[in-house]
């Protein structure tokens, strides 16, 4: 039987905003409902008016804004409430870090309540702007111009993206001239509705050590008109533009890519460098967004993994290897694997390039783990760096009964974090949790956790 006091959709109501939800929206409580409110700050009094109302929660709007955060400031994006790639922009940056560290602690009250854990303060950018060295944005056409950037927040409508102020201004360039390029031709452009025309989506990533640029033209088909002419035109953007390429994508899909990709010109690649490491990336190669963060992070699960020089190391969800090279200086012997055969065959040539002897393999970890813990190679430190839904329960199984000595998890969701640790610490003790800002002006937060064997 449900005791709480039930609430209306209209109804309205003042309301006190505690926290930030893991979206970026603000969470007040009202006659014991949780209710979730898009684009309101903690310490906010608001007048709130129900939208939505759902099980556990409702959702509601701000109707009036009684009394303001001290943190609130007017987001500098023109398109910001609309376009949904961003949640935290009315809010300072400064007082992001804190909120983001708040939803580490928020999901560990959720799953290990009464455990102390040591949660240290989030580890920010000194310019949160600029720092996403890759876009993928859609193509339509608008009446005779080709448009392009992101689908406006819970609708079909594509937002005409001009200027982003989280892309590296690389990759916004590159693609604007690359939109009149393809008006000025006038390709077919992709239809979502009717799955007419070609070109369908335009991909740019900027090396931000080396300032080489890739562009990737994602197609419907093959078979592109005027080929040459566009190649040309292309190419002329920009000297720095040393790889374009077409990537076939038939399917009807929300994912970018497809499984075909031709080099139109130039090389196969870009390269990068990340700290002491070089990098060359493929077109649907994964690569950290923010590589200035990204060395913080890797900084950061070097220092949890605490190496000597004589450990065995295992890196977990290895992808291209980035990870497990970095930490390969303080290795006695690096394995790795990943399910994705071309990123193991990419982690492979990176490690040769780096002059690291690395064993990577293709396969899930449980698998492996298991397969090596019988050969008797039982890492001593193992290092995991999983998707957003977190380690799989075959794969917490087996690192319990494995047992390496130290386990360094690096999250990007601290709420499956947070459930993954309420398993771990059966066999682990929490040394601490460090935060790192990886996206500024997203709710997005991830998360170094150093266990360590009981």
């Amino acid at each position: 039987m449900n005791d709480k006091p039930i609430i209306e959709e209209g109804q309205k109501f003042p309301l006190t905003i505690k926290r930030l939800g893991i979206n970026g929206e603000g969470i007040g409580f009202f006659k014991r409902n949780v209710i979730f409110v898009p684009g309101a700050l903690p310490g906010e009094e608001i007048t709130a008016q129900v939208t939505n109302i759902k099980r556990n929660f409702a959702e509601a709007r701000i109707l009036k804004m009684r009394k303001p955060s001290p943190h609130r400031q007017t987001p500098p994006c023109p398109i910001y409430d609309a376009c949904g790639g961003c949640q935290l922009q009315h809010m300072t940056y400064s007082q992001q870090l804190v909120e983001k560290r708040d939803l580490v602690v928020q999901a560990l009250e959720r799953y290990l309540k009464g455990t102390d854990v040591l949660v240290n303060d989030t580890i920010g950018m000194e310019d949160p702007w600029h720092y996403r060295n890759k876009s993928q944005f859609q193509t339509r056409l608008k009446g005779t111009k080709v448009i392009a950037g992101l689908f406006a927040e819970g609708s079909h409508q594509l937002l005409d993206i001009e200027q982003c102020l989280v892309q590296h201004p690389d990759t916004t360039i590159i693609t604007n001239a690359v939109k009149r390029i393809l008006e000025e031709l006038k390709m077919p452009i992709y239809d979502g509705k009717t799955m007419k025309g070609i070109i369908r989506t335009i991909v740019v990533r900027t090396g931000l050590k080396t300032g080489e640029i890739q562009l990737v033209l994602v197609t419907t088909r093959s078979k592109i008109p005027q080929k040459e002419l566009l190649v040309e035109k292309l190419k002329a953007i920009d000297i720095n533009l040393v790889s374009i390429v077409q990537n076939i994508n038939k399917e009807k899909t929300s994912l970018i890519f497809g499984e075909e990709t031709i080099t139109l010109y130039g090389k196969d690649t870009i390269h990068e460098e990340l700290g002491e490491l070089a990098f060359d990336l493929s077109a649907r190669a994964f690569f950290q967004l923010n590589p200035t963060q990204t060395v913080k992070l890797y900084d950061e699960i070097k220092r949890a993994a605490q190496l000597t020089g004589t450990e065995k190391v295992v890196d977990a969800y290895c992808g291209v290897g980035t990870i497990g090279l970095w930490l390969a200086d303080g290795a006695g012997e690096l394995r790795g694997m990943d399910i994705i055969h071309d990123s193991v065959v990419d982690a492979k040539a990176n490690a040769k390039r780096q002059g690291v002897k690395a064993k990577y393999v293709t396969g899930t970890a449980e698998k492996w783990l298991e397969l090596w813990s019988k050969e008797d190679f039982v890492p001593d430190v193992l290092t995991v760096d999983p998707p957003r839904t977190g380690l799989a329960d075959s794969l917490l199984k087996t690192i319990l009964n494995v047992k390496p000595e130290r386990f360094v998890y690096t999250s990007c969701n601290p709420s499956t974090l947070a459930k993954d640790l309420q398993q771990l610490t059966k066999v682990y003790r929490i040394k601490y949790i460090q935060p790192v800002d990886m996206f500024p002006q997203t709710a997005q937060v991830e998360a170094v956790c150093l266990l360590e064997r009981k």
